[in-house]
């Protein structure tokens, strides 16, 4: 799609995802695109999501949070990620859980606290723009809507553009989309309506191959089953997002819609703790 001149080198994005998995599902695409257009793509994930279902079997001694980091390096190389940082957070669980509460929880943590490391991430990566959940926290699970805070408050500090990742509810309702799973386990919502997206990312056939090769990799949380090769395209063949500000780097990627309102694996650096 992009020419060899890479028309977005020497520009980063820092991508900030609550789950394993999450970076996959909701914005594999514009990963993949940023970094096949020259842009350094930092992906910082809060939670390993130690309290998710495990649909194969660990292997003997492996903990859920080896075999989950395992699966994010994978599909991190995938998508182009040149650097990925791990909170360290605790997965929060369920609404109403008591994990919600725990001490080291993503959901209990000081959003202000979590954003100044967030903050000094994007000093030291000179990142121009910070992707997050949207306000409800896409369907209403308590890291989303953390990592939104988190997220909107390190765009405030460090004055940089925000982009909101969602869904578009009305074009899912004639799709099957991990995203409903997930929003009949928290018993919410899930995305916006239509009207409300202000940009959306089209893939192209070798982009989306790649999403769901990289959605794949987290096999211990998501059977083949539930992404079929036959309607993939129509649930995952389009990322949407809520732009904080005057339009930016997403909105340069080409294949967009704004509103008024075969790509081989990159390497990426092992998980590394963030500063503190």
């Amino acid at each position: 799609m992009f020419s060899n001149s890479s028309p977005l080198s020497g520009r980063t994005v820092l991508v900030l995802h609550a789950h394993p998995d999450d970076e996959a599902i909701f914005t594999g695409v514009t990963m993949r695109r940023l970094a096949d257009a020259g842009a350094r793509v930092v992906l910082v994930t809060a939670t390993l999501g130690e309290l998710g279902e495990v649909y194969v079997p660990l292997a003997p001694g492996e903990t859920m949070a080896q075999r989950r980091v395992a699966e994010l390096e994978q599909a991190a190389g995938l998508l182009g990620a040149q650097r990925l940082v791990l909170l360290g957070q605790r997965d929060s669980g369920l609404p109403g859980a008591a994990d919600n509460v725990h001490p080291d929880a993503l959901a209990a943590a000081d959003p202000d606290r979590v954003a100044r490391r967030i903050a000094a991430l994007i000093e030291e990566e000179g990142a121009e723009a910070i992707v997050h959940d949207d306000d409800r926290g896409i369907y209403g699970h308590p890291d989303h809507v953390a990592a939104h805070r988190i997220g909107a408050a390190a765009a405030r500090l460090t004055g940089i553009a925000g982009y909101q990742s969602t869904v578009d509810r009305d074009h899912l309702q004639a799709a099957t989309h991990l995203v409903q799973a997930a929003a009949r386990a928290t018993g919410m919502e899930y995305g916006i309506p239509g009207d409300d997206v202000t940009l959306r990312l089209a893939a192209t056939p070798a982009e989306l191959e790649v999403k769901r090769a990289a959605i794949a990799a987290h096999a211990s949380q998501v059977s083949p089953a539930a992404i079929p090769v036959a309607d993939f395209d129509r649930a995952y063949g389009s990322e949407w997002f809520v732009r904080d500000g005057v339009p930016g780097i997403l909105d340069e990627l080409g294949d967009v819609t704004t509103t008024a309102s075969t790509t081989s694996a990159a390497p990426v650096a092992a998980a590394v703790p963030a500063p503190v």
